[in-house]
Order: C-alpha cells, then sequence, then structure tokens
C-alpha cells in the first residue's frame, strides 16, 4: 500500500510521538507540531498529504486552525481529531472543511481509523484531481473542436463563396456564347445551360451568406431562383409570366441543388413550350406535405397541355431536360409526375427530407 506524508498537530507530546511511532511501523512519514501556529509554519514550506488536527491547543484551537489551513493554496486534506465527548465539534469540524474525524481514545486504538481516514482522504484528492484534470481536458478539447468548427465554418463559406464566383464566371461566358452564336438551336441550348449553371450557383452564394453552411432556406433559394430565371428568360413579359408561392423550410444543400435543377428544367420547357406564339403564366408552388418532413413541389401552367405536344414526352419536349429531371428526382427517391389535364400541364413532385433536423421553422 502507498506510503503517506502525515503532519500531526496535537499539545500532546507523548501522543504525538504515539502516533508518529505507530504510523511509522505502518510506511507512513509522521511529523509532529505542538500547536497550531508551528503546524501552519510546517505546512506552508509543503510536502504533506494530509494533516491530523487535535482541537482543544494553546493560542488557536482546531477549528481556527482549520480555517486557516483551508485558506492555503492546495490544501492538504484535514482529519479532525478528538475527544469522546467532542462530537459536536467533530460535526462543526466537517461543516467548515474537514474531510474525516476520528474519535481519540486512551488505549491509542484510534490510530488504525486515523491510518484508514488518512489513506480514504488522500484518496479522494487524488480522484478529486483526476477529475479536475479530466474536466480540464475536456474543456480543452471542446474548445479545440469549437475553434476547429469555426475555422471550418469559416472556409466553407469561402469556398461556397469562390465555388459561387466561378459558376457565375461560367454562366457569364455561356451568356456571351449564346449572345454570339448565329444558330438559334445553339443559342437556346446555352442558354439552357445558364440556366442551370445559375441554379447551382444561387445555393452557393445562399451558403456563403449563411451561418449554416450546410442547410438552405429552400423558400429564399427558389425566390432568388426564379428572379434569375425571370431575368434570364428571353420573354418581356417573364415577370408577370413567373410566380412563386413557398412554405418555408430549411433543407439540406444536396437537395437544394437537386430541388433548383428539377425547377429551372420544368420551369425552362413551360416557358419554351406552354404558349406556342404567345405566353402564359407559370407557377411554381412549394407546399407542406401531411408533417414536417414531406413537401412537394409543384410546376404548372394554362398552355396547350397535352394537346400540344407538351413536356410529357411530345415533340417539344428537350430529350435533355426530361433526362435530367429524372436523374435529379431520382436522388431525392422520387418521381415527377404529370396530371392529365385538358389544358395546361402540372408538374408534381413529392419529396422527403433526409435529414429530420432539418424542417419546418417553428411557427408555420
Amino acid at each position: 500500500m502507498p506510503s503517506h506524508r502525515l503532519l500531526y498537530i496535537d499539545d500532546d507530546p507523548a501522543l504525538s510521538r504515539f502516533v508518529q511511532r505507530q504510523l511509522g511501523r505502518l510506511g507512513h512519514t509522521v511529523e509532529t507540531a505542538a500547536d497550531g501556529d508551528s503546524g501552519l509554519a510546517r505546512l506552508a514550506e509543503g510536502g504533506f498529504d494530509a494533516v491530523a488536527l487535535d482541537h482543544y491547543m494553546p493560542g488557536r484551537d482546531g477549528l481556527d486552525v482549520l480555517d486557516a489551513i483551508r485558506a492555503l493554496p492546495d490544501a492538504p486534506p484535514v482529519i479532525f481529531v478528538t475527544g469522546t465527548s467532542e462530537s459536536r465539534i467533530a460535526v462543526s469540524a466537517l461543516k467548515a472543511g474537514a474531510t474525516d474525524y476520528v474519535v481519540k481514545d486512551v488505549g491509542g486504538e484510534f490510530v488504525e481509523l486515523l491510518e484508514a481516514a488518512v489513506r480514504s482522504a488522500v484518496a479522494g484528492v487524488v480522484l478529486r484531481r483526476d477529475k479536475e484534470a479530466a474536466d480540464r481536458a475536456i474543456v480543452e478539447a471542446r474548445d479545440r473542436f469549437e475553434a476547429l468548427a469555426a475555422e471550418r465554418q469559416v472556409l466553407m463559406r469561402e469556398v461556397n463563396h469562390r465555388v459561387g464566383n466561378s459558376l457565375q464566371l461560367v454562366a457569364a461566358f455561356l451568356h456571351l456564347q449564346a449572345n454570339g452564336s448565329a444558330s438559334a438551336e445553339t443559342k437556346d441550348a446555352l442558354n439552357e445551360a445558364n440556366r442551370r449553371v445559375l441554379a447551382i450557383a444561387q445555393v452557393h452564394r445562399r451558403l456563403y451568406t449563411s451561418d449554416d453552411v450546410k442547410a438552405v432556406a429552400l423558400d429564399s433559394y427558389l425566390s432568388a431562383l426564379v428572379g434569375d430565371l425571370r431575368e434570364s428568360s428571353d420573354a418581356s413579359d417573364a415577370v408577370d409570366q413567373l410566380s412563386l408561392d413557398a412554405v418555408p423550410v430549411m433543407i439540406d444543400a444536396d437537395s437544394a441543388v437537386t430541388i433548383g435543377v428539377i425547377v429551372t428544367e420544368l420551369v425552362i420547357n413551360a416557358l419554351k413550350y406552354a404558349y406556342p406564339g404567345g405566353s402564359g403564366p407559370v407557377r411554381v408552388r412549394l407546399e407542406a406535405g401531411e408533417d414536417d418532413r414531406h413537401y412537394r413541389l409543384v410546376v404548372e401552367d394554362d398552355g396547350v397541355g397535352k394537346s400540344g405536344g407538351d413536356k410529357r414526352g411530345g415533340p417539344a419536349s428537350s430529350g435533355i431536360g426530361r433526362t435530367i429531371i429524372k436523374a435529379m428526382a431520382s436522388k431525392l427517391d422520387t418521381t415527377v409526375a404529370y396530371d392529365d389535364a385538358e389544358t395546361g400541364t402540372r408538374a408534381v413532385m413529392a419529396f422527403a427530407m433526409t435529414d429530420p433536423k432539418l424542417a419546418r421553422p417553428p411557427g408555420h
């Protein structure tokens, strides 16, 4: 068993020598002090694992010395030593911060109890220090993690900013190339590619300006995306044609990109083919489903619909557009369905949130 250094403070020299000798036989090192002041002076030098303190002493009594010991930096545990009739004092000592107490007896059998109390007190100090060290390590690890997480947030925002800028540059190149093309078919293809790039760039712009680099406010994103589609549309009255009605919802960035590409394809198709030789409304809606995880995306028009070779696969529909829509919908584990209406086309996609922590904001 480990040995300990003990300071025994007692004004009875015979009892002090007895305790010193008995605990020495058990492997401990014991120093003695005849009064509180000399004991405090020795404690100030350090090197003790525990203190045994008698109450009745000349000058300062045990409770007064106990208060002084407790005020020392990194004070050792104190075991109060009392007489058989001093239980009230022992209780006062425990309330004042003593770790334990033992009752002296004439035969000296209390030394075994004192030795056990010393071992228990020192073990308690070791446990407390280990816990404090573990707590400090946890706090330091948490602080490091929070610092790394904050740094990662900044880096992710910077990455999204750079990606968004790069996509904007690609979109500008496509727009310039389309304007310089003599072929109407090539010009249309480049403009469609431009809109697809802008749909993805919008997500990265949202992530750059958000405190959360993982989630996107889908309603705000769709609003900005519809604005981009209005501006890039060849139709002069696209502002009046294209409308959006969306419930507030947070969604992960990957799903936002997927939904944005689908909306872009459906809107482009409606603007191009729903109203041959004219124009009309194209409505985009994001509707809440039966719970906070389920939603429904609707893109509809009042155009020629099925009879005009529409988006359901007729001659006016772009093959690459259908392929993109199907591929994007499969990423959300869903499909885009088309209502069989007599006039117009209504594309509907029901989808579920993949992350249960992302849902409708409170109050909506």
